[in-house]
């Protein structure tokens, strides 16, 4: 999602603050919480409690974003939208333009002849502005376009805005809440990943600890539970060998590799792309970005504190694409190729739609092709079932697999 970025140094994204200075600040928002927040923190506390105390940051992450009625992902909030006025938090590719769905029917086309498939699958399908682009422009070429999401709420306005936009093409559409045991088609996957519940690791200087989530003392009983960081013993490190600062804080995508791998599994032929923001491993480990990826976003505006307000804000972190591509690989896919999002969408033909677009289309379309908007921090990578491997067009010119 085109979510604002801190505004820190190009190498440096604000994370979760050390954990002894995080018991001492009590957490605040701009926002007041919201009821359904209270709920949330309530039976979060309640978690914790019946945990022993402790839970990882990657099961807060998960409640925090989608506890049935109360998450983040799974109320009846707008989180999609170009401006904070509309109530939204934040603006996706899609709805900044449909050239952007334009431009990748034309790679999912090309990878549906490919590999002999009919069906388009999308995880997480947000809105339903990407299913609604793709399906105007695949048209006939397939028999049913699959919307994977665990949200009744996102389901319901994403039926609606097909229906709308697509009223002949609707009955295609089917929605499911989970992967079956094994399908065929393409996968298409938009600011998926980096919605995934991540692990989170700090280093004292000797050790790495899993940094968890535990309630402030007597909180509870007061009957106002607040959270803090708490740190746990662990096996888990990052990948990369740095040197690293003490306080230094990682994310490891444990669910995301998990998903990939499930995927790889179950996908008995076709292929799948996915689009994020993040970076290849050797960036995202990089020493000058210690303090990690993870952030929050409301009303539009950075958040770097995930502890307060659950529910009421989004919690993400940046991909590691190259743990996305070795979970692939070692489940036996093949890589099509990486690239950034702005090479990817010149390489499906966005430059010739954007010649005969009016003056405001230009406008908004250029925000997804340009370097300080959503063109080099946003990347594209694309895998294929064995066998099924292909030269797929999105990755003709600028592909960057060989530094995954």
């Amino acid at each position: 999602m085109n979510r604002p970025q801190p505004p820190a140094t190009t190498d440096s994204v604000a994370s979760a603050p050390d954990a002894q200075a995080q018991s001492d600040i009590p957490h605040r928002s701009p926002h007041e919480a919201s009821p359904d927040s209270h709920a949330l923190l309530v039976r979060i506390a309640a978690a914790i409690e019946d945990a022993g105390g402790w839970i990882s940051f990657e099961r807060y992450m998960a409640l925090a974003l989608y506890t049935p009625g109360l998450g983040y992902y799974s109320r009846g909030d707008r989180q999609f939208g170009l401006m904070p006025a509309s109530g939204s938090d934040f603006v996706t590719a899609p709805e900044l333009s449909p050239l952007f769905g334009r431009a990748l029917a034309r790679q999912v086309a090309q990878a549906l002849q490919a590999t002999g498939t009919q069906e388009v699958w999308e995880f997480g399908a947000g809105s339903g502005a990407l299913a609604a682009q793709l399906l105007g422009e695949l048209g006939d070429r397939i028999t049913r376009y699959t919307i994977v999401d665990l949200s009744g709420t996102l389901r319901a306005r994403q039926r609606e805005r097909i229906e709308a936009a697509h009223p002949a093409l609707a009955h295609k559409v089917r929605w499911l809440a989970e992967l079956p045991e094994r399908f065929e088609g393409v996968v298409v996957a938009n600011e998926l990943l980096d919605a995934m519940p991540v692990t989170l690791l700090h280093w004292d200087g000797h050790h790495w600890h899993d940094r968890g989530v535990a309630l402030e003392p007597g909180s509870a009983a007061a009957g106002a539970p607040r959270l803090r960081f708490a740190d746990h013993p662990t096996h888990l490190a990052p990948p990369v060998d740095q040197h690293w600062p003490v306080g230094a804080v990682v994310e490891l995508p444990r669910i995301a590799v998990a998903y990939i791998l499930t995927l790889a599994e179950r996908l008995a032929r076709g292929a799948a792309f996915f689009i994020d923001y993040g970076f290849p491993e050797h960036e995202f480990y990089h020493p000058q970005r210690s303090a990690g990826t993870l952030m929050c976003h409301r009303a539009h505006r950075a958040d770097p504190d995930p502890l307060s307000d659950p529910g009421d804000k989004d919690i993400t972190a940046h991909v590691d694409f190259t743990a996305i591509a070795v979970a692939a690989q070692d489940a036996g896919m093949g890589v099509l190729g990486y690239t950034s999002q702005a090479r990817f969408l010149m390489n499906c033909g966005l430059i010739g739609d954007l010649e005969h677009a009016d003056l405001r289309e230009r406008a908004m379309a250029q925000k997804l092709i340009t370097e300080h908007e959503m063109g080099e921090l946003f990347k594209v990578l694309g895998v294929a079932s064995a066998g099924a491997e292909f030269d797929a067009i999105g990755f003709t010119a600028g592909d960057r697999s060989h530094t995954l």
